[in-house]
């Protein structure tokens, strides 16, 4: 058969002898040359890394979006919790101006012990309100500043310097950081601007 006479060569004394059989081929070597891309296929590549550059940039706006959410929440719990008694102190507020009226005017009437009574009862509420964060404005000897006072009436005072609260007519309050409740106050106008009362030595 051929695939016998390929495999053996009889030689002439009869006896077959072995060939040398031929190298395989190496299917690397067979195959046709590499072929560059067509120009689908490059623009293909370009556009699946612009949606890819798109989405990773979109990640990221999420992510900045959802951090800051969760500042703005932690922030307004924070607030919550800080001024939850904010509406309480301030309804509170009137009974410490009476108690402050009561002892500004006492009747020379009125037993001693009661006024002591009074003011036992107001130290011990501002106490109270004290370690909740309330804390009076400053007026005596200040500058209006409408950001604290609001004032209700001027009054020529030149001794006094220009927008220098000559009296207040009702304590303000301050609870931590935040205004709760303005002081109302008498300013003084046509006062000397550059005087200042601690030069009254």
């Amino acid at each position: 058969m051929d695939k016998e006479r390929d495999l053996a060569i009889t030689s002439p004394s009869g006896e077959a002898q072995e060939t040398e059989s031929e190298p395989a081929r190496d299917p690397a070597a067979a195959a046709p040359p590499y072929a560059a891309p067509g120009p689908g296929l490059a623009e293909a590549y370009e556009k699946a890394l612009a949606e890819n550059k798109s989405l990773y940039e979109r990640l990221l706006r999420k992510q900045a979006e959802l951090e800051n959410f969760r500042k703005r929440t932690q922030r307004e719990k924070e607030e919550l919790r800080e001024y939850a008694a904010e509406d309480l102190i301030r309804s509170l507020l009137p009974a410490l101006d009476g108690f402050e009226r009561a002892l500004q005017h006492r009747d020379e009437n009125v037993p001693a012990a009661y006024y002591q009574g009074l003011e036992l009862i107001y130290r011990e509420l501002r106490e109270v309100l004290g370690r909740a964060g309330l804390a009076p404005i400053d007026t005596a000897g200040q500058l209006f500043d409408p950001h604290l006072h609001q004032a209700v009436e001027t009054v020529s005072a030149p001794g006094r310097r220009e927008h220098e609260i000559v009296e207040e007519l009702q304590r303000g309050y301050k609870l931590k950081n935040r205004l709760l409740r303005p002081a109302i106050v008498k300013v003084a106008v046509g006062g000397n601007p550059g005087r200042d009362t601690a030069d009254e030595s």
